[in-house]
This record gives structure tokens, sequence and C-alpha cells, in this order.
């Protein structure tokens, strides 16, 4: 079992949950491929730490399955956008963690 950690990532944790809980459980080849239609930013990202989990565990797309797919919350930058009357609008930029495990698939896995 090998993993791929990318972490302090510019995407909403939220957003990013919905596209690893599609692709866990899933063959690496197949779930980049998918990811590669997906009209997320998300996607692009969660596609590149699989690929790198793939390569840190030196199996093949083909023989690697995703056994793990998780999204942690990271540190929410804070900032301000003027608004009327010298008053100010609070702005909520947050980060992510993304931590990809693969594994080797057995025969039955598909």
């Amino acid at each position: 079992m090998a993993r791929a950690i990318l972490k302090f990532i510019r995407v909403s944790p939220i957003k990013a949950r919905l596209i690893a809980r599609e692709v866990q459980g899933m063959n690496a080849e197949y779930a980049i491929a998918s990811l590669q239609f997906t009209p997320n930013k998300a996607a692009g990202i969660i596609s590149k730490v699989i690929a790198s989990a793939v390569a840190n565990s030196g199996l093949d797309p083909v023989d690697a399955v995703i056994t793990s797919a998780r999204v942690d919350k990271g540190p929410v930058l804070k900032r301000f956008t003027p608004r009327a009357r010298g008053s100010a609008s609070p702005k909520h930029k947050p980060t992510a963690h993304i931590m990809i495990e693969v594994a080797a698939s057995t025969k039955g896995d598909k």
C-alpha cells in the first residue's frame, strides 16, 4: 500500500470530497480517465494526486486500486472586501489536505 498527500491546496474541502467519494474503490487507471472529463477544479487536482500515489507504489495504473481517498479541512485564509461607507465584508478562502492510498488489486477487482 502506498499513498500520496497534497497539503494546503486552494480548493474547498466540501467540493473536493464529492469527487473523492466517486473515485474511492475504483481502479486507478479508470479513475484518472473519468476525472479527466469531470468539469471540476478538484477533479484535476485529485487526478494528479492519484497519479502520484500510483508512482509511489511502483505499480502500473491498471494493477492499482484506490483504497482510500480522504479530503481533510486545512486552514482558512481570511480576507476582506471593501464595502459601502467604509465598511468591509469578510471572505473566507478555504484550503484542503488531500490523501490518496492505493494498493495492488486482486483478480476479482474491476
